[in-house]
């Protein structure tokens, strides 16, 4: 398990990336103790986000036709009015 200064690090990080992503721990110490560790991550493919449409439209109010959005603004003015 190779350990790099953070200096060592921080100057040479596509090489410590590499090595790490080759599945080498890396670790970087600080004074001469570890401070961290350089590990690949379990998944490294973001995952996308599922929406259950078929939810969404249960929750969601049902939108205006044209025909109302007028009837709809002069309502709410209606409400609004002191």
């Amino acid at each position: 398990m190779p350990c790099y200064s953070v200096a060592e690090a921080k100057n040479n990080l596509p090489k410590l990336l590499d090595r790490m992503l080759a599945g080498e721990e890396v670790v970087i110490t600080r004074r001469g103790k570890p401070i961290a560790r350089l590990n690949p991550a379990v998944d490294a493919e973001p995952q996308g986000v599922v929406i259950d449409l078929a939810w969404l439209d249960s929750v969601r109010p049902p939108s205006l036709k044209p025909d109302d959005l007028g009837d709809a603004v002069a309502e709410m003015r209606a409400e609004y009015r002191y």
